[in-house]
């Protein structure tokens, strides 16, 4: 840093015993621990706030962008500590910022926090996590680059270079995030986490202590400089800007890329730590693999297997469906892996000597800040899809030594440059041809744009900038050939990306999330008219169990005079409308106002323009506003309420359970779809009807409807009352079953196990 060259003290020798691997040891141990802390907190507290907003990934990323900007915090701290306060009062002060922190313990949602505003909810976000885990968090985060800076004022022989430490460090974060989901969540609940948390951020406290202790043996009782290292470490002039720009870039790809990838992965599958944790564990790991002398995989061969990675991800997220998701996922789990190593590892090889090392951490912090930043924040504003995973994922083949000097050096610019130019001009043409029906549509000019460049990539893994510009045109694929990148119209929120799209003989409309079917409406009949009025589709067609469990409600409460309450915890494109008829109540729960403009919106969807033009839409989370209706208001309530294919797990837990039982009427009927392509949810529900008093179930599997698909979808819904009075015409259903047995614990608010319901699903 920029003062150790300034009034350097000679630090005193330390005694004989204490040069030895307790030194290392103790140092290292404290990193260990306080990682392990700020890693294990990060889960936990998004766990906490994620049923006031509807179980989004979208609070996971936010979350991310919030800790890394609170990181930058703690490192600008740590740099002002060591630069202007001597080597016997910085640990004091850092051990009062400790003591500051532990005033906020046990981490919670304060009550003061108040119910998240209707849209988008950033600032609302931002503002909760400051309040709940902010100054914990904070004095926890400084502590990898000021234990690092102190022990390289130390006598130990390894104090020339205390980058190892940081290896350290790295370990108890990913132990952290592995044992979250495989250890803490499946067996903890977060209040239990809370106090455990509490009681390692004391102990930290006193490892600090100890750690400061060595620190001011180290030096004369008189010292009054800033913190300085061992005459054994050379001393550095301050960094040139573009070095401090290079360590930006090299972190901000990488710290983007995590929060895209975890993104784009989560959304199909759970709102929950369990999915978040994992490609974050890997994202550290890749810090423990590069900064070393010696990284394990060699950084040449990474570099040949970037641009193969990235061909096979654009072309797996091209592809529409699950054929695309099953290409999509093992291949941009290595393009994010590699990518990350290969920035990581430019980092530790232009790292500075230990003299500028806390400004090195401060630098890399802050492009951690604007890479997460623009992937969780300016990304869902600026792009209508999670155009910024491609995106960065090419930005990655720049984060290579080289590739400036090679674009200076390069004779063959020229025929680069015609080369590329031929190649848009024919994908545009290309593309416009399918479009206008000129073409078919198929994947063949996709695959010969993607593996033609591709080769070319491959082949030029000596010419970094000539790799960039082969990336650039395999990543533009996706936005110029048809894809489902570019397929119809799509909006995007906090809660997603929502697409309208056509069938390829352009008879039904579609409003898809992520891959999921959220609602269709058949525009076309077979031979081409236009159809006349709009009818149920999908998974709310008129034999299917949501629409036959309203039959079953007017039966139950004996309102077959039009009188029934209804209300629907997921409006999609409105299909559910078509099912009421004239007289009857019907309310809807919607989370996102981008799926309300879009239902509401006739050219679209023709649902609630015709069956309910005034329909009664609440928005907000279903939970916070179905629990200001009053008890035994409803029929018949349905719970689809699900973000592409993951699950609000808030919604599937027994203090919800119990909540929507209690706003049946005494004969009412409650539908729980849990369709799902990767979770078993069935013995869930089962689990956590036998902890409500009285309450009853019956299983529908509707599958004979599958292979229509968009005319009736087949589904899995679970009936719930506590009325035997209720559940007589739900019994003679042709679909429905007794319940499975109840494999596994009720989940709570305070207890889920996504694990175990995706090895169920993956078992059969």
């Amino acid at each position: 840093m920029e003062s150790s060259t300034v009034g350097q003290v000679q630090p005193r020798p330390l005694s004989p015993q204490r040069d030895t691997a307790a030194v290392v040891g103790l140092f290292a141990a404290t990193l260990f621990l306080s990682a392990l802390l700020l890693f294990s907190v990060q889960p936990m507290f998004a766990k906490i706030v994620l049923p006031r907003l509807g179980g989004s990934p979208s609070v996971w990323a936010v979350s991310m962008c919030f800790f890394q900007a609170v990181l930058l915090a703690g490192y600008c701290y740590a740099h002002v500590l060591n630069r202007f306060l001597s080597p016997r009062i910085a640990p004091l002060a850092h051990l009062a910022v400790l003591a500051v922190g532990l005033l906020a313990l046990p981490i919670g949602l304060p009550a003061s926090v108040s119910e998240p505003p209707a849209g988008d909810v950033y600032l609302w976000l931002i503002g909760t996590l400051g309040l709940g885990v902010g100054l914990p968090f904070f004095a926890v985060s400084a502590n990898a680059p000021l234990l690092q800076s102190w022990f390289a004022c130390t006598k130990s022989r390894h104090a020339k270079d205390p980058y190892f430490l940081y290896g350290a460090s790295n370990l108890g974060s990913l132990v952290a995030l592995l044992a979250y989901p495989f250890v803490i969540e499946p067996f903890i609940g977060v209040s239990a986490q809370a106090k455990v948390w509490t009681i390692g951020f004391i102990l930290l406290g006193l490892a600090i202590a100890a750690c400061g202790f060595l620190l001011r043996e180290s030096v004369p009782a008189t010292a009054v400089a800033a913190l300085t290292v061992t005459p054994a470490v050379r001393a550095e002039p301050r960094p040139a800007w573009s070095q401090r720009l290079s360590w930006i870039g090299l972190a901000a790809v990488p710290s983007g890329l995590l929060v895209a990838y975890t993104n784009y992965l989560s959304t199909d599958i759970a709102s929950a730590p369990f999915l978040w944790v994992l490609p974050l564990a890997m994202f550290l790991a890749t810090f423990i693999l590069t900064f070393t002398e010696r990284p394990p995989i060699s950084h040449e061969i990474l570099q040949r297997l970037q641009p193969l990675c990235l061909a096979v991800t654009v072309y797996g997220l091209a592809m529409p469906g699950s054929s695309g998701w099953i290409i999509t996922v093992p291949s941009s789990t290595a393009a994010f892996f590699v990518t990350t190593m290969i920035a990581h590892r430019e980092l530790y090889q232009r790292r500075p000597a230990a003299t500028n090392l806390t400004e090195f951490y401060l630098w890399m912090s802050l492009g951690g800040v604007l890479g997460g930043m623009f992937a969780a924040i300016i990304a869902p504003q600026i792009f209508n899809a999670i155009w910024e995973f491609p995106l960065l994922l090419l930005l990655g083949l720049a984060c290579r030594s080289g590739l400036i000097e090679n674009a200076k050096q390069g004779t063959d610019l020229g025929a680069l440059a015609r080369l590329t130019c031929i190649a848009l001009v024919g994908m545009i043409g290309i593309g416009i041809a399918m479009r206008q029906g000129l073409l078919g549509r198929s994947n063949v000019a996709l695959l010969f744009f993607i593996n033609g460049f591709a080769v070319l990539a491959i082949l030029s893994h000596v010419k970094p900038f000539s790799q960039l510009v082969y990336g650039f045109v395999i990543t533009a694929t996706l936005a110029v050939l048809p894809t489902t990148m570019n397929r119809g119209e799509s909006e995007r929120s906090f809660f997603g990306v929502h697409y309208v799209v056509t069938t390829p003989d352009t008879q039904i409309r579609m409003l898809m999330h992520g891959t999921t079917l959220h609602g269709a409406e058949r525009i076309l009949t077979e031979d081409g008219k236009p159809t006349p009025t709009p009818v149920p589709s999908s998974y709310y067609y008129s034999g299917g169990p949501m629409a036959r469990g309203v039959a079953a409600a007017r039966v139950a409460s004996g309102n077959l005079e039009a009188h029934l309450n209804v209300g629907i915890i997921g409006l999609g494109a409105g299909s559910m409308a078509c099912n009421s008829a004239a007289g009857e109540t019907w309310r809807f729960y919607e989370i996102d106002p981008v799926v309300v403009r879009i239902a509401r919106d006739s050219g679209h969807f023709r649902h609630l323009s015709t069956c309910q033009p005034n329909a009664d839409i609440i928005l907000g989370d279903a939970r916070l506003t179905l629990a200001k209706e009053k008890p035994g208001s409803f029929d018949y309530l349905v719970v689809d309420a699900f973000s592409s294919d993951s699950i609000p797990v808030h919604l599937l837990t027994r203090e919800a359970l119990e909540l929507y039982l209690s706003r049946l009427a005494p004969d009412g009927i409650l539908a729980l779809h849990i369709s799902n392509r990767h979770l078993d949810l069935a013995p869930v529900v089962a689990a956590m009807v036998k902890t409500v008093q009285g309450a009853r179930a019956m299983l529908a599997t509707d599958m004979a409807a599958s292979s229509t698909k968009y005319d009736a979808s087949g589904s899995l819904v679970v009936f719930v009352t506590k009325s035997d009075v209720a559940m007589q015409p739900i019994r003679v259903l042709p679909f429905v079953d007794e319940m499975p047995e109840a494999a596994t614990a009720p989940w709570t608010d305070d207890f889920s196990n996504i694990l175990s319901a995706i090895w169920r699903k993956y078992r059969q």
